[in-house]
């Protein structure tokens, strides 16, 4: 049938004049109604090259955009929003489309840090909201509306119980691990609190004093990052005299418990590719322990090492190692650090690394206690 020629004047209006714009583009309408439903990804995933060229999972409904969630300030009038992109102890200012959602976040944070990301682990991007004073997780289908700061935050691997996924015991949550690989490039040495007033109360102190010397020879030999912190020195002295410090890049008075200040952030952002940090000292359910924690809450892996930390009383060191150990932290060994940070007996620096261990590390009371 003939269309009158009132409607067809009406609808040519309405294509040209295109939809009217909606506050509720991203919720769905007024009424509680679900707005367009659009191709969206979870925010948790690995960072394989289907992630970075913007493959998209099964579709969800999208959501809004969290407003004043990081900072204040509306779309620049380019059509483009400032953005803050942390990754480990880096922060670097960029922008995106406003609109941008995890994809394009996700490409920036490639753009920004490709070379420093470890393309085969899993990954949470994080927003960081006033509203709580802290980062958040990223929800699905996020869209950037205006200035804000996230993070990309490393997340441990799950691993099936024996027996594959189908086993009996994957009724329990599934243990947490990391990898734990270890490469020179990548890696910093942290040396906790070896002061002389820890001498007569740490048990096993020197045990741990020759094998915290040994590390650090083998942190020279391969050229690794050496970061020292000594606890309230006025009251309880300087490094011990037989940890040479020699070469080290700081050596910093603290009272805070945990090794991670200003300082030793800044110190870890003048290392490009930090990735791990290999930490030993005193005491191991203190200073240890909360310098562990805050490393791994800002995406760096840490290894500890064993036989080169203690506490006052071998109940906190082993109860202390257990518990990190439950988080993920790989509690570790000094002669396995050195042989992994070596991994070939072709390396160039082989030899040295191998006389320094050619004379087993003594055990320091770890094994009447396994």
């Amino acid at each position: 049938p003939r269309r009158r020629p009132a409607l067809r004047r009406s609808r040519r209006r309405a294509r040209e004049s295109g939809p009217a714009p909606s506050p509720f583009r991203a919720a769905g309408r007024a009424g509680g109604e679900a707005g367009p439903r659009r191709p969206a990804v979870s925010a948790l995933g690995g960072l394989g090259a289907a992630d970075a060229r913007g493959n998209m999972a099964a579709a969800e409904p999208a959501v809004p955009a969290l407003p004043n969630s990081g900072g204040v300030g509306a779309a620049a009038p380019s059509g483009t929003v400032p953005v803050l992109f942390c990754f480990s102890v880096f922060a670097r200012p960029s922008s995106v489309p406003h609109g941008a959602g995890y994809e394009l976040l996700i490409q920036k944070f490639l753009s920004l840090y490709g070379d420093q990301i470890d393309m085969h682990r899993k990954f949470v991007v994080q927003l960081f909201a006033e509203e709580w004073g802290q980062y958040v997780d990223l929800p699905k289908g996020f869209a950037v509306s205006e200035r804000c700061k996230v993070r990309l935050v490393p997340l441990q691997i799950q691993v099936s119980p024996p027996g594959g996924p189908c086993a009996p015991s994957c009724s329990r949550s599934p243990r947490l691990t990391t990898l734990g690989n270890l490469t020179p490039s990548s890696t910093v040495f942290f040396c906790c609190d070896m002061q002389e007033r820890f001498r007569p109360a740490i048990k096993y102190f020197g045990d741990i004093i020759s094998v915290g010397q040994r590390l650090l020879q083998g942190a020279r030999i391969l050229g690794i990052p050496v970061i020292v912190t000594e606890q309230y020195p006025k009251g309880l002295g300087s490094t011990v005299q037989e940890i040479d410090l020699t070469g080290v890049k700081l050596v910093l008075p603290k009272t805070k418990f945990s090794m991670v200040l200003p300082e030793v952030e800044a110190a870890l952002a003048e290392i490009p590719g930090v990735r791990s940090v290999v930490l030993f000292g005193v005491e191991t359910h203190v200073c240890i322990q909360q310098t562990a924690l805050e490393l791994v809450g800002r995406g760096i892996e840490v290894h500890i090492v064993a036989d080169a930390t203690s506490s006052r009383s071998m109940m906190d060191r082993m109860f202390a190692l257990e518990r990190l150990a439950r988080t993920g932290i790989i509690v570790t060994t000094s002669e396995a650090v050195l042989l992994q940070l070596v991994a070939d007996k072709d390396h160039p620096k082989f030899k040295e690394v191998q006389n320094l261990i050619k004379a087993s590390a003594p055990e320091s009371g770890l094994l009447s206690k396994v």
